[in-house]
């Protein structure tokens, strides 16, 4: 936590910062989550080096900084700031669950917000049902080949030799969100060789090498 506590307002910008995952400017802020960023809270957010605010013609435009987005994972198992309202209590308990989310499925706060795709430039891919179908099978006999419920992804990934990459990986992150399906880190780095690294999947900041389905 920062050396000044924030007011609502000012933690609500940086969860709307955060899920948006773009720069905004006060208008789109306000359109997105009903607020703007301006005034004392704007120098108060750019001083604790939480958010960037770089003025654009007559607007400014706003940016979560790393810092900001360490702030709000720090925030999901934070108590409900006082005189907070419905609204703010809401929001505290909507965070706290979001965290036993996370916590279940090992994934990390960032791997949830992305930007939107931009228009005209989404890319073809290999139908999600399909590779998903595909990931479970070679999941269950890889498992049941090695006696373990982990799968190194440097193992699931020639079994699925002809998907390209990028869909694979897609793909996966889509499953890791699904109850029962945890893409992890291995816990033990250096048991990890050059192969492992090349086939791990990357959410966010975050590389995983394990893939482990329940119900395959």
């Amino acid at each position: 936590m920062p050396a000044q506590p924030l007011n609502l307002k000012e933690r609500a910008v940086l969860l709307a910062l955060l899920a948006e995952a773009r720069p905004l400017t006060n208008a789109e802020l306000q359109e997105s989550a009903g607020l703007r960023l301006d005034g004392a809270s704007r120098l108060k957010l750019n001083d604790l080096k939480l958010v960037t605010s770089v003025k654009e013609g007559r607007s400014f435009v706003h940016e979560i900084t790393d810092d900001g987005a360490a702030w709000c994972a720090d925030e999901l198992t934070a108590e409900r700031p006082e005189r907070s309202g419905a609204g703010g209590g809401a929001l505290y308990a909507i965070l706290a669950g979001l965290q036993r989310y996370l916590q279940r499925t090992g994934q990390a706060l960032a791997d949830l917000f992305q930007p939107p795709e931009p228009a005209g430039e989404v890319e073809e891919v290999v139908p999600v049902e399909d590779l998903e179908t595909r990931i479970r099978a070679a999941y269950k006999v890889l498992s049941s080949k090695s006696g373990s419920t982990w799968v190194g992804l440097v193992t699931l990934r020639p079994a699925l030799s002809d998907v390209p990459r990028d869909d694979l990986d897609a793909a996966l992150q889509l499953l890791s969100r699904q109850p029962g399906v945890h893409v992890q880190a291995e816990a033990n780095q250096q048991a990890l060789t050059a192969a492992d690294h090349e086939a791990a999947v990357n959410f966010g900041d975050s590389s995983r090498h394990l893939l482990k389905i329940e119900n395959p």
